[in-house]
């Protein structure tokens, strides 16, 4: 079992940068891909990035390619996503998840935080 704690979200403008973080709980993160989902007002919830087990593959969806870029620390039990050039259309509720399985993890998690809300205003 793992627990995850989103923060860092909050309303910035255009073109500014956020960073989230998620910190798990427990002794075994580092058995655990990370993720990275968001859902917007009306939409359904969607898959952003994924990092493996050590951090060595990352995955993004077309959107935020070149713009956001997922990280851990292992010693943190602590994964990050880092967002730049923020667009009106990022505005969303992020979520953190956590599988053991590198492929579930940007599809079906087994577990996931609360949700952080990131505004972005244009």
């Amino acid at each position: 079992q793992v627990q995850l704690v989103e923060s860092g979200g909050g309303l910035v403008q255009a073109g500014g940068s956020l960073r989230l973080s998620c910190a798990a709980s427990g002794r075994t993160f580092s058995t655990y891909a990370m993720g990275w989902f968001r859902q917007a007002p009306g939409k359904e919830r969607e898959f952003v990035a994924a990092i493996s087990w050590y951090g060595r593959t990352t995955a993004y969806v077309d959107s935020v390619k070149g713009r956001f870029t997922i990280s851990r620390d292992n010693a943190k039990n602590t994964v990050y996503l880092q967002m730049n050039s923020l667009k009106p259309e990022d505005t969303a509720v992020y979520y953190c998840a956590a599988d053991q399985n590198y492929n579930s993890v940007q599809v079906r998690p087994s577990y996931w935080g609360q949700g952080t809300q990131v505004t972005v205003s244009s």
